[in-house]
């Protein structure tokens, strides 16, 4: 499997962690360890490479310099990288047709190989969007006229990266950033909503992108079935989304034992 992720140097811990997850979880799998950065030092890139090696997978990284995108605009402490995963058919070897995106605030618990291999003929992308309703009304309404029925999560992001170099228009991302720069929150998934929401095809968040701020909402909204049980069993990725994260001194949340578990894991200390 052929898996991107777009850090900074500050992610390489929770990056470890996810990554280290998603070994752990996908015995039997071989994984190919998409990065695409600015500026990652060279010895913490080389960290990376023996982890991910020494774990049986292989790693690429991809340095990408302001030049790739001209003058594409860029917002507020937003910079250019947050067109990593939005042009990564551009930036990732053209052999590659698929490739499944996941964030750093991730932990994958069951097996991705249903959601890797699920049918995207004909879409651009693969999400799921977070149902809680007043979420989704403020985000259709915050992007109009863009016509979008649900607001995806970018986090995680089954890419048909050969329809992408068909459809795609780099230059219709960046006039869509100019012309919206005062309604855009978090550039690059409202991109993706307003301009592609038609092209994606919805995954259960439940298996494929559990917000953990919600456990509670999800076992009211299925009447008691989305239990721990479920989650254990069936979910196959957490994402911990918000501002606060789990490697972060002081993080309360239903998860942390679990995160604290592949945290130490990645580290080593429980060989």
């Amino acid at each position: 499997m052929d898996i991107l992720v777009t850090i900074d140097a500050n992610y390489m811990h929770p990056l470890k962690v996810m990554l280290g997850s998603l070994f752990c979880s996908n015995p039997g799998e071989r994984f190919r360890i998409h990065l695409l950065h600015a500026d990652i030092a060279e010895a913490d890139l080389a960290g990376l490479g023996s982890f991910i090696g020494e774990r049986g997978h292989e790693f690429a990284s991809y340095r990408v310099g302001d030049e790739a995108f001209g003058d594409a605009p860029v917002l507020l402490h937003y910079t250019k990288a947050m067109y990593y995963r939005l042009l990564a058919f551009k930036l990732l070897p053209k052999d590659i047709d698929r490739v499944l995106y996941l964030d750093p605030d991730i932990l994958v618990i069951n097996p991705l190989r249903t959601l890797y291999d699920t049918d995207i003929s004909g879409y651009l992308y693969a999400a799921a969007y977070h149902s809680l309703i007043p979420a989704k009304e403020i985000n259709r309404l915050r992007l109009l006229p863009y016509e979008i029925d649900s607001y995806y999560n970018s986090g995680v992001l089954l890419m048909n990266l050969a329809l992408q170099r068909a459809l795609v228009d780099e230059r219709e991302i960046f006039d869509f950033v100019e012309k919206n720069r005062a309604k855009l929150i978090m550039p690059d998934q409202d991109i993706i909503n307003a301009l592609y929401a038609k092209r994606i095809k919805t995954l259960d968040e439940k298996l494929f992108n559990y917000d953990v701020r919600y456990y509670r909402y999800y076992r009211l909204a299925t009447n008691g079935e989305c239990d721990m049980d479920f989650v254990i069993g069936k979910t196959s990725i957490l994402h911990f989304c918000g501002k606060r994260k789990p490697w972060n001194k002081g993080y309360i949340g239903q998860f942390l034992a679990l995160y604290k578990h592949y945290e130490r894991l990645a580290s080593g200390a429980a060989r």
